[in-house]
């Protein structure tokens, strides 16, 4: 195995879908079940538009006993699952290897260094979306940006990225590069998890479209006063122009909470909040958008524990 993913939900399975289409040795390393052992049986499949499916076997584990000298890996779990992801991948990389975290929110690459060092870690940014459909079952949910630091850009790692087809940015602003990524998903996830609709859907809806702008504004202000810099001039734009490219992709959010799964919330919305706190900035789109996010995951529990009369 030359390059490990490790998670087995949507955008894993499009990442090690491609590398092994490409030829590449993949294999999945992740703890959900259901997952692996879909993937062990039929591979990872693909659903395209026009409903075919195309298969790829890649090898999958939910233990890292079974690996050992992994030369690289990229990690696609969710920010909640980033720790156990650190003690896994310390138990089976090799001494060289290089690790490159995809994930949402802030602080995952410091979590995976502490574990790790600093020097094997960086972070990148994807705005590619899919959705899974079953495990070990994804349909892209259209072609986004892939920006890496420029650290990594002579490693075997981003040739595969490259050999798979997958376009390639790289910056030596990881600070803004991860703040981008994280304005994005403050404005898109809560609202598309709270609506239940599409990316897509949210430029089609007046009132949606009017929380859209107000929640980039303020992220923008957030970035403003902790002095960073964004890696777009036009914060709007940028996010409308993820929602046309991704218009039929369900956000990473909206599949959490459909599927009763954890969300991210904290880790995206709640990270630009304490943000704001630090430099004495209010946010009350996204204070509202955390909350209601958070209540509809207390009342998806509830539901599920009172008894059915119908």
């Amino acid at each position: 195995m030359d390059l490990l993913i490790y998670g087995s939900g949507a955008l894993a399975c499009l990442f090690a879908f491609r590398l092994a289409r490409a030829g590449q040795r993949v294999g999945i390393l992740d703890h959900w079940e259901e997952g692996v052992r879909a993937i062990q049986a039929k591979g990872i499949c693909q659903q395209t538009g026009d409903l075919a499916v195309s298969c790829q076997p890649v090898p999958a584990t939910s233990s890292a006993q079974d690996l050992s000298n992994v030369p690289a890996a990229i990690v696609l779990v969710k920010s909640w699952q980033t720790a156990q992801a650190a003690a896994d991948l310390a138990a089976c990389l090799a001494p060289s290897a290089r690790v490159l975290t995809l994930q949402n929110g802030l602080g995952n690459a410091e979590i995976l260094a502490g574990a790790l060092g600093a020097e094997r870690v960086a972070a990148g940014s994807t705005t590619s979306g899919a959705t899974l459909l079953a495990p070990g079952c994804f349909r892209p949910g259209g072609e986004g940006n892939l920006t890496l630091p420029a650290s990594f850009e002579s490693t075997r790692l981003c040739a595969a990225l490259r050999a798979a087809g997958f376009q390639l940015a790289f910056t030596q602003q990881l600070t803004g590069l991860l703040w981008g990524k994280l304005l994005i998903n403050a404005a898109i996830n809560p609202l598309t998890a709270l609506l239940e609709v599409p990316n897509g859907q949210i430029l089609e809806l007046p009132h949606a479209r009017r929380l859209l702008a107000m929640a980039v504004e303020e992220a923008a202000q957030a970035a403003r006063a902790a002095a960073v810099e964004l890696p777009y001039t036009d914060p709007l734009a940028e996010v409308e122009s993820v929602l046309r490219r991704t218009a039929t992709n369900q956000s990473s959010m909206l599949q959490d909470i459909r599927r009763g799964a954890p969300t991210e919330i904290d880790a995206i919305t709640g990270a630009l909040l304490h943000s704001a706190r630090q430099n004495q900035l209010w946010l009350p789109t996204h204070e509202t958008l955390y909350h209601l996010v958070r209540a509809k995951v207390d009342a998806g529990r509830l539901a599920d524990t009172l008894p059915n009369h119908a």
